[in-house]
């Protein structure tokens, strides 16, 4: 720690110092401490606010509380019964010191959550959902990528990318799809998600520096389908189980993809499909015969019922992730 953070502790932290490092405005910290008494301990001899590092926590509690979906009255009431021991170190207000302490308040808490324009009336549909997909499509609907990609990192780093993906993300998505649906609204707000999520898959699969398999896994969409998603979510499971993969994204060309195939000899191959494909290409009979053999899956909506000879239908994303791993020898 810097010596000027140091002194900046013993002096106890400013308004703007902790408003940066918790992630809201400085505006919204008076804002709590007016309606909900979340306070400054201290105050310095001219009389403005100081917060010690307790503070700080508690209100990392708060704002992470209310990115899950609590009310923020709620979150405040949590945040301020909630026994926070005074730590030393400005660093140690992290995920890691309250990531417990806020999953255990959440799974003891009925929370409710009214995602509704100021006039009323809900914009979102989401009941049954845990409150941390209530906080993501809210945040969603609202534009704000810090909370979209907090609560994403948040549910990764605490239960992974494949819970993350069946139990957070493709209920939000389902909701956006919905909304869209009926209304013709909501686009872009499915459009700033999508970016959230595949910024923080691509942060889990590029994290693998060392992957088991030394012939990577390779994800593709089908020739017409501009769907990624599904690509870099898989590539996140993959890596989180150390299988390296190769993403070639949207619209791949059969012959690009079996160009690659070549050059790779990759154990397994993921096309994903969400668009309908009426005609399977002739270039697929070079895959079934590459050489060395892989492990053909197709995964999405859009293949037909009958499968060409020697691909596979993939399942959920857990037991396509088992498949590819037997198939590397995981």
């Amino acid at each position: 720690m810097a010596d000027d953070d140091v002194a900046e502790i013993s002096l106890g932290l400013t308004v703007a110092v902790v408003a940066r490092r918790v992630g809201v405005a400085p505006a919204t910290l008076r804002t709590w401490e007016r309606r909900y008494g979340i306070c400054p301990s201290d105050r310095s001899s001219g009389g403005h606010r100081r917060y010690c590092i307790t503070d700080v926590a508690r209100l990392e509690l708060m704002r992470r509380l209310v990115l899950s979906g609590m009310p923020a009255g709620e979150a405040a009431r949590v945040a301020l019964k909630s026994e926070i021991n005074d730590v030393g170190d400005i660093s140690l207000v992290d995920s890691n010191t309250l990531g417990g302490k806020i999953d255990s308040v959440l799974s003891d808490l009925t929370l409710e959550s009214d995602f509704g324009h100021p006039g009323g009336g809900s914009v979102l549909s989401m009941q049954g959902s845990p409150a941390i997909a209530r906080g993501l499509a809210k945040a969603a609907y609202s534009l704000d990528t810090q909370a979209c990609t907090q609560l994403i990192q948040n549910s990764i780093h605490a239960r992974g990318v494949i819970w993350t993906w069946e139990k957070l993300l493709i209920p939000v998505l389902i909701a956006l799809g919905k909304k869209w649906e009926l209304t013709g609204e909501g686009i872009e707000s499915e459009h700033i998600l999508s970016e959230c999520i595949i910024g923080q898959m691509k942060q889990v699969s590029e994290q693998l520096v060392a992957p088991v398999n030394m012939r990577p896994v390779l994800l593709a969409s089908a020739q017409d389908d501009l769907h990624t998603i599904p690509q870099y979510v898989a590539a996140a499971a993959l890596a989180e189980r150390r299988i390296g993969s190769r993403t070639l994204g949207a619209r791949v060309p059969y012959a690009t993809l079996v160009s690659a195939m070549k050059k790779l000899a990759p154990a397994a191959v993921l096309i994903w499909g969400q668009v309908p494909v009426k005609t399977l290409p002739p270039e697929f009979s070079e895959l079934i015969n590459a050489r060395p053999t892989p492990l053909l899956l197709m995964a999405g909506p859009g293949w037909p019922d009958r499968l060409p000879q020697g691909f596979k239908r993939a399942g959920d994303l857990t037991s396509t992730i088992t498949a590819i791993s037997n198939a590397v020898g995981q």
